[in-house]
């Protein structure tokens, strides 16, 4: 996406960036740790000419600022709820990674009236037990949730230079590399991603974020709102397991394997998502509201 396409809304007094490309009813892309809108960059042409395609940088994040706050999920959340008020947002479909499905569906569950679809990839679920989390990241996460995460997250930023590359099955370029570390230069920086993994509900821990992931997901599980969810084999997040689980059980869903893939699948097959998107997005009814969501009132 071109530099230009950037955007930014006043959030309780700080700037907050986010993509805004095309026309037409909104859907949000809201990317997770330790990624940005960079993630989207090459999956929003696809849904572009039939939509106002919007795809924020968490605070902290991205070429948002970086404001002296703790960066925990709730100072997140409160961000990401503002932002969705200063634009005004209805009748929006939500398509949600990592993190950004925690604060999504957290928003979604709260706000349900204002949700016309959920696109789910990868996304974060209340994990019973440790043995229930990824056997290939278990020992990384317990790593930087120790006394001695914050030098692997923080001094070594293992998080951009070992689980993003590691997320992704072919090789990111240096370029592509290049983008996803540019936020985070400096340790005074990489507060976010630190925070993130130390927040990630676990077997009851944290036990805010624990009882903020068990109400989205048991709304989730309950809601009629359609539902488009892509996975992959082996997935990180979502298993092959959890995945005929979830197509079994959500509502209104349909389900999309992606092949080989872990979690950040927009990498390695930002085609297929694109073009899946698109194409549900047609079977929707229309939304009820278009005066603040059809971007081409708004240019």
């Amino acid at each position: 996406m071109p530099a230009n396409a950037l955007k930014y809304a006043e959030v309780l007094g700080s700037r907050m960036a986010y993509r805004d490309e095309g026309a037409g009813p909104a859907v949000l892309f809201q990317h997770g740790n330790p990624t940005s809108s960079y993630l989207w960059r090459n999956i929003i042409p696809h849904v572009s000419g039939q939509a106002r395609c919007i795809a924020p940088d968490l605070i902290g994040m991205g070429a948002s600022d970086k404001p002296e706050i703790s960066y925990r999920v709730e100072d997140q959340a409160r961000y990401f709820d503002a932002f969705m008020d200063s634009l005004e947002l209805e009748d929006v479909v939500l398509v949600l990674h990592d993190w950004g499905s925690a604060l999504g569906l957290d928003w979604a569950r709260r706000n349900a009236g204002r949700v016309r679809g959920i696109v789910l990839m990868e996304f974060i679920w209340p994990i019973p037990t440790w043995l229930d989390a990824d056997p290939r990241g278990r020992d990384a996460f317990k790593a930087f949730r120790s006394e001695g995460g914050r030098k692997l997250l923080i001094d070594d930023n293992a998080f951009i230079e070992q689980v993003l590359p590691g997320g992704v099955v072919r090789t990111l370029t240096q370029e592509e590399m290049n983008a996803y570390r540019a936020p985070f230069l400096t340790t005074a920086s990489r507060e976010p991603l630190y925070r993130f993994p130390n927040d990630l509900p676990i077997a009851g821990a944290p036990v805010d974020i624990w009882a903020m992931a068990q109400a989205y997901q048991a709304w989730l599980f309950e809601t009629d709102v359609p539902k488009l969810f892509f996975w992959a084999d082996p997935g990180a997040i979502i298993s092959p397991a959890r995945a005929a689980f979830l197509s079994r059980e959500l509502k209104s869903c349909k389900s999309v394997p992606l092949g080989a893939g872990r979690h950040f699948v927009q990498e390695d097959h930002p085609e297929l998502i694109g073009q899946e998107i698109a194409t549900w997005l047609g079977t929707l009814p229309a939304p009820d509201r278009m005066s603040v969501t059809d971007h081409a009132l708004a240019v």
